[in-house]
């Protein structure tokens, strides 16, 4: 008979946010992968758990799946958790499960704690539509190049930044946003310190340069939805701007820039540069 790969949910702060299941699994598991055991030890002890706990972090997750593979096909139950929150979401898991997945084993979800999601439910913007994104690129390039492709996102976009980069990520969603777009900035969520603003970007730079204890934490922040276009001025914009594009280059590419710039759909500015 075949184990269960458990994917547990952990505090992202404070301890009482476990649940009573998942305090039962992590009691009756045979393992505990966990990726950073220093830490998740003292939650275990925390909840009176003594159960064998086992390193499962990024560097080793490729060459251990399959050893834990073969432990659940054994019959072992082995529970992941990670550091905090919920495994996988930007955190290590992922080939694990999907070789579990492949190959018919029980993955049972015991779910809790979110970052993204216990930001988003205290922010204020828009949450019946969202796209997280994970970690911005640390390299400011690719961050930028990311941040410009999110400018008519049309949903709440999210990602999770780090202390040491949240003042230069912040600069570069004003220069890229604006001084209107609303933006949440949520760090030590659930803990003593727990903060959670949502401002005009402006705004939340000065309260993270007016003190540098502001920029400690782990941050999530939440870019509100482009608002809907008013198609009116959208089409006079257009009018005006695709001639003096098609003049410079195809219509396929004018029609392209087109829509970046003025929010129309990509088709229909086609449509209107090939009739010209």
């Amino acid at each position: 008979m075949t184990g269960t790969l458990f994917i547990v949910a952990t505090p992202i702060g404070n301890l009482d946010d476990i649940t009573f299941r998942a305090v039962e699994v992590l009691k009756n598991v045979d393992i505990i992968l966990a990726e950073d055991t220093r830490h998740s030890k003292k939650l275990l002890l925390h909840l009176d758990i003594s159960k064998p706990i086992r390193a499962f972090h990024e560097h080793n997750e490729r060459e251990k799946t399959k050893a834990i593979i073969d432990e659940i096909h054994s019959g072992k139950s082995i529970a992941l958790i990670s550091d905090a929150g919920t495994p996988l979401i930007s955190d290590p898991g992922y080939s694990l499960v999907a070789q579990a997945k492949k190959e018919c084993l029980r993955v049972v979800p015991i779910p809790g704690p979110s970052a993204l999601i216990t930001a988003l439910s205290a922010s204020g913007l828009a949450s019946d539509s969202f796209t997280f994104l994970g970690f911005l690129p640390s390299k400011k390039t690719a961050r930028v190049k990311l941040l410009k492709s999110l400018i008519n996102r049309t949903e709440t976009s999210i990602f999770y930044e780090s202390p040491k980069r949240i003042l230069a990520t912040l600069t570069d969603i004003h220069r890229i946003f604006g001084d209107n777009r609303e933006v949440c900035l949520a760090k030590e969520l659930t803990k003593v310190f727990e903060t959670i603003r949502t401002d005009s970007i402006p705004n939340l730079i000065k309260y993270l340069t007016t003190d540098q204890n502001n920029q400690k934490g782990e941050f999530v922040i939440l870019i509100s939805a482009n608002d809907k276009i008013d198609i009116a001025e959208a089409e006079n914009q257009l009018d005006s701007l695709l001639p003096i594009l098609c003049t410079e280059m195809g219509a396929s590419k004018a029609a392209k820039l087109a829509a970046k710039i003025t929010g129309i759909d990509k088709k229909q500015c086609y449509k209107r540069a090939i009739d010209l």
